[in-house]
């Protein structure tokens, strides 16, 4: 099972919090790899974006973005210049990262690839899947972004062929899901259905009828955990975290929609090279 690395009760403004992660077994087990799914504990942000908001294009104030993002590359073991994401844009673009760029700066993309050591690659979300992967063996990794839109678009398939253009092998790459708004919580119209349908005629198997008449519940991760299994990969894991049902340790869009927020912070997952 997944390892938290917890920071205890730590209130949000608490200047020797450490941003807490959780850990893939799959890449825990990996000595060269350093990765992490944060979550929204340890930082220094507050109100809605308490405590650990790693979203610099979000409404909170860049400072305390900074000092969060510092703590996440502590964490990783790099410093913080070179902790980087891209502008995601819910595609299936990938950017193949060799050195750091200025924070907010990253390409319009929603992954990353890297053979660079000592260089952080992650994603932000808060609902959409955060996929974490990684080719010991041949010194890559990836980081993606998964939503509905990039999951059906093929973003994960584009971040494997980007880790194998820079020589990573399928058989060798591990990939871990991490927290991302689970089937119980995420309910969707017919046209979703309709849409995961024309991609696989089985897409009935990740979604079951909501109490709601003519809704669905979506399997987001089962869609992600099986279209990665189907790649050849050498180990793929899912850890089974809901962002939605769990606002201690998450941030959620849906969760801040539906209690009518202005705005929400984002957890970063990412992964570096040691």
């Amino acid at each position: 099972m997944a390892r938290t690395i917890a920071v205890g009760s730590v209130p949000p403004m608490d200047p020797t919090a450490t941003a807490e992660r959780i850990e893939a077994p799959a890449l825990a087990a990996l000595p060269g790899i350093a990765h992490g799914f944060f979550t929204r504990r340890g930082g220094v942000s507050t109100g809605a974006y308490a405590s650990l908001n790693c979203a610099l294009l979000s409404g909170d104030d860049r400072a305390a973005v900074l000092e969060n993002r510092a703590r996440v590359a502590a964490a990783l073991g790099v410093d913080p210049a070179r902790l980087i994401s891209p502008r995601q844009v819910h595609g299936t673009g990938v950017a193949v990262a060799s050195t750091p760029w200025p924070p907010g700066e990253g390409a319009d993309a929603d992954a990353v690839v890297t053979t660079e050591r000592g260089l952080a690659i992650g994603v932000g979300t808060a609902d959409c899947a955060p996929v974490l992967l990684a080719d010991e063996a041949a010194g890559v990794i990836g980081a993606a972004h998964a939503g509905w839109r990039g999951a059906a678009d093929g973003v994960l398939a584009a971040t494997v062929e980007a880790m194998e253009r820079l020589g990573a092998a399928r058989k060798h790459i591990r990939a871990a899901i991490g927290p991302t708004i689970a089937q119980d919580s995420y309910e969707v119209g017919p046209d979703l259905l309709d849409r995961f349908a024309a991609l696989d005629p089985g897409a009935a198997r990740w979604f079951r009828p909501s109490p709601n008449a003519g809704r669905h519940l979506f399997d987001l991760p089962g869609f992600l955990f099986d279209r990665l299994c189907g790649m050849g990969l050498g180990g793929v894991e899912n850890l089974r975290l809901d962002t939605y049902a769990d606002a201690g340790r998450f941030f959620s869009h849906r969760r801040g929609t539906h209690a009518g927020a202005p705005d929400y912070g984002r957890m970063i997952s990412a992964i570096a090279l040691r």
